[in-house]
């Protein structure tokens, strides 16, 4: 992906990529020089679940292993045994 920098030296990070990565106004990105040039990398200072158009929404990164299809069997099991008061 090419970007290019303004009369200002700003960079617009595409919205597509702003959404993957949870950024928005506000949002803080270090910048680390290498010799092979510059990365621009999210500072992951706030939440990793934020309410988005009424809805929870995890932004940030899956743990190695997590098995999504066992956390949702999980606490349905959950919520069967508290509505039947067990």
């Amino acid at each position: 992906m090419t970007l290019h920098i303004d009369k200002a030296g700003r960079l617009v990070l595409p919205k597509p990529v702003r959404d993957r990565f949870g950024l928005h106004e506000g949002s803080r990105i270090e910048l680390i020089e290498g010799p092979d040039g510059v990365t621009l990398k999210p500072v992951e200072a706030g939440p990793s679940m934020v309410m988005k158009r009424g809805l929870w929404v995890h932004m940030g990164r899956i743990p190695t292993g997590f098995d999504t299809v066992e956390a949702i069997r999980e606490d349905r099991e959950d919520r069967v045994r508290a509505l039947g008061g067990l």
